[in-house]
């Protein structure tokens, strides 16, 4: 590394502790606070003056409503304490409304007792519109200070703070179903014309994506103007992305979670060797199916590779019908949080919290009956390499056994 890139790693260093630990004001920034202090001091004078008038008379002994002010450009007027002035970007009875007041309600219930982070004063139920915002739109933290009237560096401070706490819900709401709940999960392998009783049924769909980040500092980077999808290439710096594992059942939600390095290798090593340990995971008649490159086990199923003949082309065309449920629950999750596209981030913990966030709120969306449609990404549909990279005594005799039943239904004309 010479001179040169010595400087600018350094320079990135100081930059990363300069957003975590400080962020001077702007001018703009300044002008703000004081807007601030002075809508303060309004808001005390006028809630002073409502005290100190008589209480109003009548037979109907209702209080009446305050007058509205006329306020200077800029300047918030404020009502009774018991009517909260709309914040900028307050959330309306939309959609986007009912899941803020979802989320809201979620935090509130949530064990978890701390305080977000952040200078301002800031309502819980405008914390999580922020974030959503910064979530669902590839914008600027200077864009959202001005629409929300905060200073930038708070913004980053509520952000993370917000991801934070979502972390702690994981488990809640990405839960791996066992018992009944799994048993009423499972849906068919292959098409009901040839559905055969010793044909296991799915769990999930097993599959993995990249999350591409900023390279952390000191590593070489690969410059590229290209757009983001451009920058999973396999020529670029590993650890330029996060790989994102996931298991889904047939709606589309969750059932796993795995983040981690681009430089981590391991395809469901460790879920496979967790499905071992613990059977009652899976329960009976029942499989993961997965794209080739993952490793075939009795519980995990994959295609088969190499020299194809008509019982492993049926099998593989029963396993490719179900690989589009995953394509497109991952396309419904960067359709709606579009910062996942590319996450200026070069922390690898706080870009792990935020994508760990967008999943979470994935399902919740689920929950209230948002979803949304996005396009496959070809990288996405092709991003694990075909070919087994292990072999499993116990899979290779599971996948050829109901290969060979699926063959036999198949050839026996009952389609």
């Amino acid at each position: 590394m010479d001179v040169g890139e010595c400087v600018v790693s350094a320079g990135r260093a100081v930059l990363d502790m300069a957003q975590r630990e400080w962020q001077p004001l702007s001018p703009g920034e300044l002008e703000q606070r004081l807007d601030q202090a002075v809508e303060g001091v309004l808001e005390a004078e006028l809630t002073a003056r409502l005290n100190a008038e008589p209480p109003p008379t009548g037979g109907c002994g209702r209080t009446p409503r305050s007058p509205v002010c006329a306020e200077p450009r800029g300047q918030r007027c404020i009502g009774p304490p018991e009517e909260e002035a709309p914040e900028p970007g307050a959330p309306r009875e939309t959609d986007a409304g009912a899941a803020v007041t979802h989320i809201t309600g979620l935090l509130q219930s949530s064990g978890s007792r701390a305080r977000l982070a952040g200078r301002a004063r800031l309502s819980l139920s405008h914390t999580v519109l922020l974030s959503l915002t910064l979530l669902s739109e590839r914008v600027s933290y200077r864009s959202v200070s001005r629409r929300f009237h905060l200073e930038k560096g708070n913004i980053h401070r509520i952000f993370f703070s917000f991801c934070e706490r979502l972390n702690t819900l994981q488990e809640k709401h990405i839960r791996w179903p066992v018992g009944r709940e799994a048993a009423e999960s499972l849906f068919p392998l292959c098409r009901p014309e040839i559905e055969h009783r010793d044909v296991p049924g799915v769990l999930g769909v097993l599959g993995r994506t990249r999350i591409p980040i900023r390279l952390p500092m000191g590593k070489h980077h690969v410059e590229s103007t290209g757009p983001e999808v451009k920058r999973t290439k396999k020529e670029a710096h590993p650890d330029s992305w996060l790989n994102l594992q996931l298991a889904c059942d047939r709606d589309g939600r969750f059932l796993h979670c795995g983040i981690s390095k681009g430089s981590d290798t391991d395809r469901g090593g460790a879920l496979r060797d967790k499905l071992k340990q613990r059977p009652e995971l899976m329960p009976p008649g029942s499989c993961l199916v997965a794209r080739g490159g993952y490793p075939l086990s009795a519980q995990v199923l994959t295609p088969y590779s190499g020299r194809l003949g008509p019982r492993e082309k049926l099998f593989n065309q029963m396993l490719q019908e179900h690989f589009h449920i995953l394509d497109q629950a991952v396309a419904g999750l960067k359709a709606r949080f579009k910062r996942l596209r590319y996450l200026d981030i070069a922390n690898y913990e706080r870009a792990r919290a935020v994508v760990l966030t967008a999943c979470v709120l994935h399902n919740v969306f689920l929950d209230i009956g948002q979803v949304v449609q996005g396009d496959v990404e070809e990288e996405d549909a092709a991003s694990t390499p075909e070919g087994e990279l292990e072999i499993d005594d116990d899979g290779v005799q599971r996948r050829d056994s109901i290969s060979d039943v699926l063959f036999q239904t198949f050839d026996s004309g009952s389609v």
